[in-house]
């Protein structure tokens, strides 16, 4: 019974927080979407009609929950108050177990208390570089890749590699990756930067130790939601064998495609999909992204030059350290966050470094 009184009031607390999402002004949005989605010609625009309907889903899916979370711990202080008038007995294993469980899913909404950014709703696309070193560093970024894909499977995310291009010998030289799932990118946005590893090779004959580095860029799949007009004239589009994914057809013909965005400098490859148009579509939604992401990045910088503010970015943009030897440990260092647990966050449970971040942003802001 203990853990129970000692919930309630934390529970009620969190319920409080979710102020954050100002739950009337959602409750209108929805309502204001429904007679949007309703109105005669509304999927005469199938991609502002989906973006619409997403949108609608999301604010539905967020008044659900706490609506229901509301009920239950109402619920759960009448089982607390029959149970003081009944001695506790036969109240009390139901209560505790009620307990434990809003208490698990408490913990699980307290990261999307923190996501509020414009995207931050949106599908991620992550592409990890590996840094100089050749085959160390290669092995490091492909590691880096299983973390994420590890991280998104317990998340029940969708994963879709769209693009990696295999190292010399082991590891791979890059890879690009969507995560689908809601809030994909702004939990994922955490992880952009460089990232560092300090470990005994397994590829050095004298067992010395090594440091390696990777680059994460993660951005959010804006998809059908912001308008990029590109100049076909600004496009060099080759096409070439696909060498991973796909099965035999995509790695008999030219199905691979790669885009130069010639003002920019970006190029993006994907060679995922079965067929050449498929490959081009998705080469465009993510050059699309990452032209967005760009112009974002340079308002921001010139926003962060006017508040008198440091600007680095690249290479030398280190995040994170993760140290295999001679001590175990991962540290995040913005938020000093650390943990001796090095094989849990590389299998994937990076939450603890994901949450420390917002923390850290929302206290920043």
């Amino acid at each position: 019974m203990s853990c129970a009184i000692r919930f309630l009031p934390c529970a009620r607390r969190s319920l409080r927080s979710r102020s954050v999402f100002d739950l009337p002004a959602i409750g209108r949005q929805v309502a204001a979407l429904q007679e949007r989605s309703a109105a005669p010609g509304f999927w005469d625009d199938p991609e502002t009609a989906q973006a619409v309907m997403r949108e609608l889903a999301g604010l539905e899916a967020t008044l659900n929950t706490w609506h229901t979370l509301e009920r239950r711990l109402a619920e759960l202080a009448e089982l607390l108050e029959l149970a003081d008038a009944d001695g506790e007995g036969e109240w009390l294993a139901e209560i505790e177990r009620e307990a434990q469980e809003l208490q698990r899913e408490l913990a699980g909404l307290r990261l999307e208390l923190m996501i509020s950014g414009r995207h931050d709703h949106a599908n991620a696309i992550v592409t990890i570089y590996a840094g100089a070193g050749g085959t160390e560093s290669q092995d490091w970024a492909e590691m880096l890749l299983r973390m994420y894909l590890r991280w998104a499977e317990r998340r029940g995310f969708g994963v879709e590699i769209l693009d990696e291009t295999e190292g010399d010998g082991a590891g791979i030289k890059n890879a690009t990756v969507e995560i689908s799932g809601r809030n994909a990118f702004g939990y994922l946005r955490s992880e952009r930067g460089v990232h560092r590893l300090v470990r005994i090779s397994p590829f050095d004959n004298a067992h010395r130790r090594h440091t390696s580095f990777a680059m994460v860029e993660v951005i959010p799949d804006v998809g059908g939601e912001v308008n990029i007009e590109i100049n076909p004239d600004d496009l060099e589009i080759d096409f070439f064998k696909a060498s991973g994914h796909g099965g035999q057809n995509v790695q008999k013909n030219s199905t691979a495609v790669r885009i130069t965005h010639r003002p920019s400098g970006l190029v993006v490859t994907c060679q995922n999909e079965r067929s050449q148009a498929q490959n081009r579509e998705r080469a465009m939604a993510v050059l699309k992204a990452r032209l967005y992401a760009l112009e974002e990045q340079r308002l921001e910088e010139e926003r962060a030059k006017l508040r008198g503010e440091l600007v680095s970015a690249g290479w030398g943009n280190q995040i994170r350290s993760y140290v295999l030897h001679p001590y175990r440990m991962v540290k995040d260092l913005r938020t000093g966050w650390e943990t001796g647990n090095t094989t849990a966050v590389l299998d994937g449970e990076i939450d603890g470094l994901i949450e420390a971040y917002l923390q850290h942003m929302v206290g920043r802001n």
